[in-house]
Parts: structure tokens; sequence; C-alpha cells
């Protein structure tokens, strides 16, 4: 214990600068700062992807659901009874059907592509919770017979859309008629405006009552399919699975997970890019401290020599060089840290602040699915971080410590 004291404060003690060596600290807080930045600057950047993942996720889920049921062929037929089975399924909240085909809208010379979605409101809200997205407007508006439609916030500018407009929305399928073939085409008052935040779907997502679409497309009582909200969103796979087998005959299952997986895939994938290219900056900063080590080695040779000279053996010589570099170490991680985790959590005003300052926005909605920068800081990524950073700080005082316990005396003093 005494030892250990012994060589801890020595190691502490050469941390502060002296009259004559203070160039020493100076380096030796050169190289603290530079860990720190490149800690911080690690830390920020895996909380705003974590933060991107997780924003894209919600805004995806709270549009789409986590799990749907369709028909092999496109249709479910005499679904209600598959619906009811489904809500009392365990691991399933709710189950609602819903409609879908791609088409068109117009109004007036401008025209859009769409996904048209045919709900019913009351069954909807449970799997899907619209109504915070809401600019104007109800599900509630959404009235069979009434032929009213929602649009997505941008799909709306497009088209130069407001509500109460009439819009033409146009299907693929057509009406044979003397003249050829006709597209299947209705008229639609816009009963409201939608911004889910992500362009992707603002851009095509047109809502209407799943009655009307079923007259337009002549489907009768059948359904395209059913969405299903679970209780565990990560357990969505096994349950949708489960689900589709106890309903009997063959069913196209997707979930969440599937849905998007090469684009949640290559979110990882760039996380993992960034934190070995952000490794090397850290790794820099963390191999300065040898530098530091043998200039401080040098700084002090006079002084080993002396140790050696009181019976200091060279594993203690080791051992407080060591301590020395692994303080460095440990205060630059500390720094960044505290200060990686004070930007992430700031970071949205800060940016808001710099884009008013230049004038000019950072994140385009029709580029980066968003106009907001996310951060979400997780502790596994921090305690990585800094086994990481630690791990190449110690190895870096390795070499200047084995150096300081090789050193003999009588060379040490031969000149002094």
């Amino acid at each position: 214990m005494m030892g250990y004291w012994y060589e801890g404060f020595l190691g502490l003690r050469y941390l502060r600068a002296s009259g004559r060596r203070g160039v020493v600290s100076l380096i030796a807080a050169i190289a603290m700062i530079g860990l720190s930045l490149g800690v911080a600057v690690l830390v920020v950047v895996l909380s705003v992807m974590n933060g991107f993942e997780e924003e894209l996720r919600t805004r995806i889920l709270s549009l789409t659901a986590h799990a749907t049921i369709a028909g092999l062929e496109g249709r479910i037929s005499n679904w209600r009874p598959a619906e009811r089975k489904l809500s009392d399924f365990p691991g399933v909240v709710a189950a609602a059907p819903y409609i879908e085909e791609q088409g068109l809208v117009t109004h007036g010379d401008r025209s859009a592509g769409i996904l048209m979605r045919g709900i019913l409101p009351d069954l909807e809200r449970k799997v899907a919770d619209l109504t915070p997205h809401l600019l104007s407007g109800s599900l509630d508006d959404l009235v069979p017979g009434k032929y009213r439609v929602i649009l997505g916030k941008d799909l709306a500018d497009e088209i130069g859309a407001k509500v109460g407009d009439r819009v033409v929305v146009i299907v693929a399928q057509g009406d044979v008629t003397p003249v050829g073939v006709v597209p299947r085409m209705r008229a639609f008052e816009v009963a409201g405006i939608i911004s889910v935040g992500m362009y992707e779907y603002d851009r095509r997502i047109a809502l209407v009552a799943m009655q009307d679409v079923a007259k337009l497309l002549r489907m009768g009582d059948d359904i395209t399919g059913i969405r299903l909200n679970v209780a565990d969103m990560y357990a969505a796979p096994r349950v949708v699975r489960e689900s589709a087998t106890a309903l009997g005959g063959s069913y196209l299952v997707e979930d969440w997970t599937t849905q998007h997986a090469n684009f949640f895939r290559s979110i990882n994938i760039t996380k993992r890019i960034l934190f070995i290219m952000l490794s090397a900056v850290v790794a820099v900063a963390a191999f300065n401290i040898v530098s530091t080590m043998v200039m401080v080695v040098k700084s002090k040779r006079r002084d080993i020599a002396i140790l050696r000279t009181f019976g200091a053996s060279p594993r203690s010589i080791l051992s407080v060089f060591i301590i020395q570099g692994s303080l460095i170490g440990t205060l630059g991680i500390v720094f960044g840290v505290i200060l990686g985790i004070l930007l992430a959590t700031n970071l949205q005003s800060l940016v808001h602040a710099l884009e008013g300052v230049v004038g000019f926005k950072f994140l385009d909605a029709r580029v980066y699915f968003m106009s907001d920068l996310p951060a979400h800081v997780r502790l596994s990524d921090v305690v990585k971080i800094c086994g990481f950073a630690f791990v190449l700080a110690c190895l870096s005082t390795i070499y200047p410590a084995w150096r300081a316990a090789r050193l003999l005396p009588a060379e040490a003093l031969r000149n002094d």
C-alpha cells in the first residue's frame, strides 16, 4: 500500500509544472486536450447516429405499423374474423385493416405520384397515432361516401392543394370503354394535411376512408391486409409469424425490421465506419502521450538516478511513469466525455443557432429525411469509447516508462 501511494504520489507530482520544467507540463496539457477533443468528437458523432436512427424509427412507426399481414395475391377476403383473432393474439395490442394502392393525384395543372391508403379511423388510432402529426383536419373527417382525403404536407405543397380544395385521384386500374381503356379516377375533397417530418412519407401519403378506396378499386369487401401494433416492437418478427400461422392459410408477412432493413443496416454500417475513422483521431491524441512521457523521462533523469540510489527498483520507476501517463489519459478521457455529453445534449440548439448566423440550413429534409439533428447518448457507446481511449493511453506510456526503468544511476549523474 505504501509502495502504491509512493509511486502514485510521484506520478501525480510530475504532472505539475516546476519553474524550469513548465514546458513539460504544457506539452502534457496539450496531449490531454487533444485526447479530450478526440473523445468528445467520437461521443457526439455516435450520439448523432443513435439519435438519427431512433428518430427515424419513431417517425416511420408513427405512420406505419409494427407488422403487416397481407394476402399473397394482394387481397384478403372475409377479413373480420381474422382481425378479431389477431386483436386477441398474445403480444398483439391492436389490429387494423387497410387498403393500399399507388396512384396519381392532380390539382389544376399539377400532378404527383401518391401512395393511397384506405383506413378505418377508429381502428387505425389503435395501431398508429396520427393525431399529433395532423396540421389540420381530423381522421374523423374521413367519412365513408364523402370522398375526402388527408394529404402529406409536401405532397400538398407540390400540387398546390389546401384544405377545402378538390383533387382528382387516378389509379392504374382501368375500365374498358368503346374508346379504349380509361383509368379509374375520382374527385376527392382535401380534408386535412399531415406532416410526419419525413420527406419520404410527407411527399407521397394520401389517407382516405377504406370504403371509398374499395369502391374506387372495386374490391368489394376485400382488403389489402391487416396492420398490427405489438406490445414489444423488437418482438414484431416473431409475433407476426406466429399470428399468421394461427390464422391458417397463406399470407405475406412483413415487420418494420424487414420493411426498412437496408435503411437501418446502412445506418449501423455508417456508425461502425465513423467509429473506426474517428478512433484514429483518438489514437493520434493518445500517442501524443508518448512524446510527453519521453520529455518527462529526459527531464527527470536526475530524479530517477536519486530514486534508484535510494533503493527504488526498476519496477517502481516503471510504475511511476505508467501511473503518470495513465493519469494524463484518464483526465483527458473524463473531460472529453463531459464535453461530448454537453455538446450532444445541446446539439440541436447549437445547430439552429449556427444556421441562424450563417443563414444556411444544414439539413435538407428532402436529402436527410428530416430537418433536425437529434442526438442520443448511449452508455454502451460511452463505455466503449472510454475503454478504447484508456487502453491506447496506457499503451502509449509503456515505452517511455520502460526507458526510465532501464536508466542506470551512474549514467544519469555522469554529466551532473
